[in-house]
Order: structure tokens, then C-alpha cells, then sequence
């Protein structure tokens, strides 16, 4: 089970950030927003300028130093940092702050154990912790549950270090094999499956659940924060030349979006990389719109699926005033997912864009396989049926996957 490393409503932080000269401004807004979503309450925001990371303290000694002051003025018992950092930086922070150091990596992940409901994603989180967790293990010991409590992990000590070390590697050896089931289970249904796939990708709080519903009316969990779907879903929905496809909705990307959780999400992922279609949903209002757009097209290319064909819909047009909206072209549409603005021109550029799956053929099916004319129906689009002494005719626009599985039953004539 994944381990949560915050305890709720207990920790006050300060949050720290580093501007180096070749970055644009840090304002520090999404760690404060994934601060929140964690649960913790922010004391205080600090940014330091330098010219390069320091090695040792991050964000230098004295700096390091004066954020001990602003912690002990709040009374803060953590201080979290909008960049993954070494153990060597951890340790001497933790040396001068006397506070707990959080970087941003174990604040994700410590929302994605919040998040995770299913047994997969509560395996996937786990399987991310704990990878992140065994080269940072020093002389704390770790504590496997949930109840271990705390901010940080508390342990047996210096003594138990190897113990636990071993238990770790152990237990990822445990949750890869889970997930190699998970990936072949995934495989099976994939390729069992009869109908398109289109996966809906974004930043996360794009509004990509709040789409999911307005389409299908799936009734996926919608709320305004970070990280809210970690667990696929997937409905059916017809499109408006007949084809039923199946919508996928899967955890929100985000900026220095953790290697470890790519990794874990892997099993998740592969839904996208083997989806016939991506509808890339983006936040008009977001002030940040470039990066995150940016964002999401690296991590689809780390995954394999950048060369698949997509939408960008974009989003929450009615937060923004008319004419402002950023992206234009033959692939963009913009919508507001939760008034329905637009959604007809998405489903008709869902048509426009997803490849072909059927051709153009006569059948004739015998009667005593006229079981399979709901199949036909379901799948394809008939244009012509006719009763004739030796079976149905039927021509029309008939799926691929349909034909395969009636091939050996009915005779087929090409049109």
C-alpha cells in the first residue's frame, strides 16, 4: 500500500523555489496549489536568485540559514522546494533548517497515494515511492503504511538501515511483478476490444474529467484540484456517423512530473500509447497555457504516443474574454467542457480525425447466421439490407474487427 508521508493537517510549511538566470520568473503559484492539495498550509513563499544550483544546499548555506529564521518566526515544521533534490541537500538542510525537507517529488507522490483508490494505482504510487525512497533511505529507518504517520518517515534507526534496505528492494522486486500481470491483463483486453480508442491527455485540472463527463456522462470524480483521476476510465460514446468508440480518461500530466511515476504509470500509459486518437485538452485560462501545453507533448513523447494523430481542445474558453485565445489552426477547438460550448464541433473533429476502421463491402449472411446481423449494427454503418432465398444481404460501411470475426461465416463481396 502507498505510503503517505504527510501528516494531515498537521503541517505547516514554508516553500522555497530557485530562479537561476536562464529561467523564467518562479512565483511559486503550483507548488502552493499542490502544497494545498497535500493538505498543508502555507506559511510562507521564498524564491532565491542564483546564478546555479548549489550543489550542497540547493539554494545556498546563508539562504538556507535565513529560510531557518522564517521557519522558526512561523513555527513551520516543513519546508518544501519546487525542484527534486539530492540526499546530500536533504541532509544538510535538514542540518540548518532543523525542519522537515520536502522536495517536490515526495510532495507529488504523496498526493498520488491521497488519490489512489485502486488496487493498481495504490501498487503504481507505491512502486514510485519507494524507488524514490531507497537511495535517500539514511539512518531513519522507513516505516511501510500508512500508519507509520508523521511528516517524513520515522523508524527503528541506524541499526535497522540494511533491514530496510533489503525489505525495499524486496518489495519494488513484489510491485514490478504485479505490474508485469497488469500490463498483460491490459493487453488481453485491448486487443479483445471491437471498437476505437481515444484517450483524453492534458496538464492536470485542465479539465479533462469534467470533458469525460459532458460526453458520455460517466460521472467521473470533477472537483478543482490537482491530481484528482489517478485511475483510468473508460465509456462508450457513438459519434456522429455511427461509430461507437471508447473514451479513456487517465491521470493529468505536470511540470517536472516525476520519472519515477512515469515509470510506475507505465501500464496506465500504454491506454494512450495504443489509442487510435488523442484529445490533448488544455486550460485557456491558465496564465501559464504555453508551458503546459509543452509539458504535456514532452511527456507524451517520453511515453512512445507523440506521433499519434490529435486535437487540442482547449478548454474553459468561458473563463477568458472573446478574442483572447492563444491557439488557433485546423486541429484546435476550443470549448468550455462544463457549459457545453462547442462540444458538437469536438465530436464532429473527433470524426473528421479518427482513422477509418471500416470498408466498403456486401455481405451475405446466411439465415442460420443471422445472429450476427447485431453485431453488424453495433459496429458498423449498413446502408442497404435485403432478404433473398439464400441469407441477408447487407451493404454498407462495415468495421474492420467486425469483418475478421464474421469472415468464415458470411460471404463477402466487395463494393
Amino acid at each position: 500500500m502507498a505510503t503517505e508521508v504527510l501528516a494531515r493537517g498537521e503541517t505547516f510549511a514554508v516553500l522555497v523555489g530557485l530562479m537561476t538566470f536562464d529561467q523564467d520568473e518562479n512565483t511559486l503559484e503550483e507548488l502552493e496549489f499542490l502544497a494545498q492539495t497535500a493538505g498543508v498550509q502555507v506559511a510562507e513563499k521564498v524564491v532565491q536568485k542564483r546564478q546555479t544550483v548549489d550543489v550542497a544546499f540547493y539554494i545556498g548555506k546563508g539562504k538556507a540559514y535565513e529560510i531557518a529564521d522564517i521557519a522558526k518566526a512561523h513555527q513551520a515544521n516543513a519546508v518544501i522546494f519546487d525542484d527534486e533534490l539530492s540526499p546530500v541537500q536533504i541532509r544538510n538542510l535538514e542540518n540548518v533548517i532543523g525542519a522537515q525537507i520536502i522536495d517536490r517529488t515526495t510532495l507529488i507522490l504523496d498526493i498520488f497515494a491521497q488519490r489512489a483508490m485502486s488496487q493498481e494505482g495504490q501498487i503504481q504510487v507505491e512502486l514510485a515511492q519507494l524507488k524514490y525512497m531507497l537511495p535517500r533511505l539514511t539512518g531513519k529507518g522507513i516505516e511501510l503504511s500508512r500508519e507509520g504517520g508523521g511528516i517524513g518517515t520515522r523508524g527503528p534507526g541506524e541499526t535497522k538501515l540494511e533491514t530496510d534496505r533489503r525489505h525495499i528492494r524486496r518489495r519494488i522486486s513484489r510491485l514490478k511483478t504485479e505490474l508485469e500481470k497488469v500490463r498483460k491483463n491490459r493487453k488481453v483486453l485491448r486487443e479483445s476490444r471491437e471498437f476505437p480508442v481515444v484517450s483524453l491527455v492534458g496538464y492536470t485540472n485542465a479539465g479533462k474529467s469534467t470533458l469525460m463527463n459532458a460526453l458520455t456522462d460517466a460521472k467521473v470524480s470533477n472537483y478543482n484540484r490537482l491530481f484528482d483521476t489517478l485511475d483510468t476510465t473508460v465509456r462508450g460514446m457513438v459519434l456522429p456517423d455511427e461509430r461507437t468508440i471508447l473514451l479513456s480518461d487517465t491521470v493529468g500530466f505536470i511540470r517536472k512530473l516525476p520519472h519515477d511515476i512515469i515509470e510506475a504509470f507505465k501500464a496506465t500509459l500504454e491506454e494512450v500509447t495504443e489509442s487510435d486518437l488523442i484529445i490533448h485538452v488544455a486550460d485557456a485560462s491558465s496564465p501559464n497555457l504555453d508551458i503546459e501545453i509543452s509539458t504535456v507533448k514532452s511527456v507524451l513523447k517520453q511515453i512512445g504516443a507523440d506521433n499519434k494523430p490529435t486535437i487540442l481542445a482547449v478548454n474553459k474558453i468561458d473563463k477568458i474574454p472573446q478574442g483572447e485565445l492563444l491557439f488557433r489552426g485546423p486541429d484546435v477547438v476550443p470549448i468550455s467542457a462544463q457549459y457545453g460550448i462547442n462540444l458538437a464541433s469536438l465530436v464532429s473533429k473527433i470524426s473528421e480525425m479518427l482513422p477509418s476502421n471500416r470498408v466498403g463491402v456486401s455481405l451475405l449472411i446466411p439465415y442460420e447466421m443471422s445472429h450476427l446481423i447485431d453485431l453488424i449494427y453495433e459496429t458498423s454503418l449498413v446502408e442497404k439490407s435485403e432478404f433473398k432465398p439464400e441469407g441477408i444481404q447487407i451493404e454498407g460501411m462495415i468495421d474492420n474487427i467486425t469483418l475478421e470475426k464474421i469472415r468464415k461465416d458470411v460471404q463477402i463481396y466487395p463494393i
